[in-house]
């Protein structure tokens, strides 16, 4: 767009629950007007973590949310989170949390926990996308890690309305959260019949993302990619998105 309206209109695709609801109200008062477009719908697997671990790690509220429901009751294991949010969501379940590391990654995670868990059993408790490089790097550390999926991760039938906005230049940002929004939002995109379209509208709009695996994946989709925060929260993510429209607007 060759012009940025005092108001920039912003995507989000947290998923429709309270996520979805503090994303909007976030930018809402941070004087933009957001368009909810969830991309991510959560299909549980009932699954609990293994109970012979001496770390168990979570990487999600959704995550600290099932294993509550489906009755996970910890044994002395040390409990870990990948940031404040999933900590926040287990000590709300009733669960104890004894790691955050300083760095709300997987990287960051794997650092907090590297000089700790050689030879121990790690459980790693995720939906099914998780990012690769905590196994790997849990391993490199040294530690018997295995996966429990909790859930799975699909796109939501109806997706689509901000690929379509882009497409037709209307959207000002975009912030992404995973690789998977990334993914969900170009697959939105291509049953609209608009990639191409979608693509060249993002060129001339603001791309933020989180984290660095989400970086790369906009960049190995053709998305070029303008903010990623130091911080890995939406909060970080919205605020800088809308400070990089604004200075590109002056």
């Amino acid at each position: 767009m060759s012009e940025i309206p005092e108001t920039p209109v912003v995507a989000v695709f947290r998923p429709d629950d309270e996520r979805i609801e503090d994303a909007v109200s976030l930018l809402e008062d941070l004087d933009a007007d957001p368009v909810a477009d969830p991309m991510l719908a959560v299909e549980p697997t009932d699954a609990t973590p293994r109970t012979d671990a001496e770390y168990v790690v979570f990487t999600s509220k959704t995550g600290a949310e099932l294993v509550s429901g489906a009755g996970w009751e910890p044994s002395g294991e040390t409990v870990c989170a990948i940031g404040p949010a999933t900590a926040d969501a287990l000590r709300g379940e009733g669960y104890a949390v004894d790691i955050v590391p300083e760095e709300f990654t997987s990287s960051g995670l794997v650092a907090a926990l590297a000089n700790e868990i050689d030879g121990a059993r790690v459980e790693v408790a995720r939906s099914d996308h998780g990012s690769p490089v905590l196994l790997e790097g849990l391993e490199a550390a040294g530690a018997y890690v295995h996966e429990t999926v909790l859930y799975r991760l699909v796109r939501p039938e109806g997706s689509g309305e901000s690929a379509a906005l882009a497409a037709a230049g209307d959207l000002d940002a975009v912030c992404f959260t995973s690789s998977l929004t990334v993914e969900h939002f170009l697959e939105a995109a291509a049953d609209h019949g608009l990639r191409s379209e979608t693509l060249e509208g993002l060129a001339e709009a603001t791309v933020g993302v989180i984290g660095a695996p989400t970086a790369e994946t906009a960049a190995a989709h053709g998305l070029g990619v303008d903010v990623v925060p130091d911080e890995a929260t939406f909060e970080a993510l919205a605020r800088e998105t809308l400070e990089a429209v604004r200075r590109a607007n002056e």
